[in-house]
């Protein structure tokens, strides 16, 4: 298609890979009771990224928020030397088209406590951006005053364990849907450790494990996907009758914009 009008091309483009609408749509099975969740369709979280060192080995996801832009969760400990891999389904196989992208930046949260887990977030800049595709493409960040109320669906991704005591991590991107927890009901669990720049969700048969940290929460808002959290912590026995705990996105949001702009 030859590009006439560059507005009108520019809308087309956006149209095909805005933020937060997958070109492959996902299929959730409602509330899974599911263990930890089930395999998610291939291509149908364009966003969730790999974090791998470099021999390969994945130790925590990210999320796409433009070409040039990973979010990831600060306790993941990332480096410039680590890599980050987009496009991805079956870390076992090597027919997929995947994107391996270096990272130049990294920028984590100066208020990060390793003590509190609070503030639990760090920005990743690409070396070279990645390339927009089907499979491929960033999430939404929410308005800072968005409200997601308790009881609101959300669905987290991710190669984290299936069960806490599984000897290797899943090769097919899990996903679950799970709702989010009330700050009330959830310092009802964890106490004090939860604050404002937390957010909680499950607690209803699915929960997130080790090797998700830094994978997105996302609920879906006038249809689009929208990044609510980012996992951070829970239970270490990933117990699936305990809310998990994420970083709140909106409470965080001025940091990102600071620093997206500045950089």
């Amino acid at each position: 298609m030859a590009c006439l009008w560059l507005l009108s091309c520019w809308a087309l483009l956006g149209a095909a890979f805005g933020c937060g609408v997958p070109a492959i749509h996902p299929v959730l099975s409602g509330l899974s009771r599911i263990v930890n969740g089930e395999d998610a369709v291939p291509g149908s979280w364009p966003w969730q990224v790999s974090l791998q060192d470099k021999t390969g080995f994945h130790f925590c996801g990210g999320s796409l928020i433009s070409e040039d832009w990973v979010v990831t969760a600060a306790h993941c400990g990332v480096t410039t030397s680590d890599r980050v891999v987009a496009g991805e389904f079956d870390q076992g196989s090597d027919e997929e088209n995947v994107q391996v992208l270096q990272i130049a930046k990294v920028f984590k949260n100066p208020k990060f406590s390793l003590l509190t887990v609070r503030n639990d977030i760090t920005l990743l800049k690409l070396a070279t951006p990645a390339q927009f595709s089907e499979t491929v493409s960033p999430v939404c960040l929410p308005s800072a005053d968005d409200d997601f109320p308790a009881g609101s669906p959300c669905v987290t991704t991710g190669w984290g364990k299936t069960k806490y005591n599984a000897n290797k991590t899943p090769d097919k991107l899990q996903q679950a849907v799970l709702p989010l927890v009330s700050t009330a009901d959830c310092k009802k669990v964890w106490g004090s450790k939860i604050t404002d720049v937390m957010v909680c969700a499950g607690a209803s048969g699915v929960s997130s494990c080790n090797y998700d940290s830094g994978g997105p929460l996302v609920y879906q808002k006038d249809g689009a996907w929208t990044l609510v959290g980012i996992v951070s912590w829970g239970s270490s026995t990933c117990s699936t009758s305990t809310p998990a705990v994420y970083a709140r996105v909106t409470a965080l949001l001025p940091w990102v914009q600071e620093t997206l702009a500045a950089n």
